[in-house]
């Protein structure tokens, strides 16, 4: 075949195409949580789990009588980044189940704990993770669940 005869040939239309890639499958990693940006997120998520898990333990070991609510929160908050984090490290269409269910979980614990922190102050004798919006650590327990769901939005698969 010569390339006078390529060149008249019709080229697949951008529909046939796409529909050609779609038949082959997945790329390889697509849909994958746990890579590139996702890695820095699973990073923050490992150390805000860590940072929260011991903090909200040791509060309620140590002096957990004194404030049981927010030292609960802090705890259980950790438990939540423990989750989102091996949840996004894994990926795979069950982990991203496990992982938007922890975020949205995240975000309304945080938005909710954040107002009753600012209506109610006598519950909330002494900080926790998501007192006043996460103020403690920087807002970033605000922040983060958002992040997560634009991740986990943003690597999606098609059939998700």
């Amino acid at each position: 075949m010569d390339s006078s005869q390529s060149s008249q040939e019709p080229k697949a239309s951008l529909e046939e195409r796409l529909n050609a890639r779609l038949a082959q499958g997945p790329a390889k990693n697509a849909g994958s949580t746990g890579r590139g940006f996702g890695r820095i997120l699973v990073a923050v998520y490992a150390i805000l789990a860590i940072a929260a898990t011991a903090r909200g333990a040791w509060q309620l070991l140590d002096h957990g009588a004194e404030a049981p609510l927010p030292y609960s929160l802090s705890l259980l908050a950790g438990i939540i980044y423990i989750v989102a984090t091996v949840a996004l490290a894994k990926g795979g269409p069950r982990w991203r189940m496990v992982a938007w269910s922890a975020v949205v979980f995240e975000a309304l614990g945080v938005i909710g704990v954040g107002i009753s922190s600012l209506a109610e102050q006598d519950w909330f004798p002494d900080k926790s993770v998501w007192s006043n919006f996460g103020q403690g650590y920087g807002y970033i327990p605000l922040i983060l669940p958002f992040v997560g769901m634009y991740w986990l939005w943003r690597t999606r698969l098609l059939n998700d």
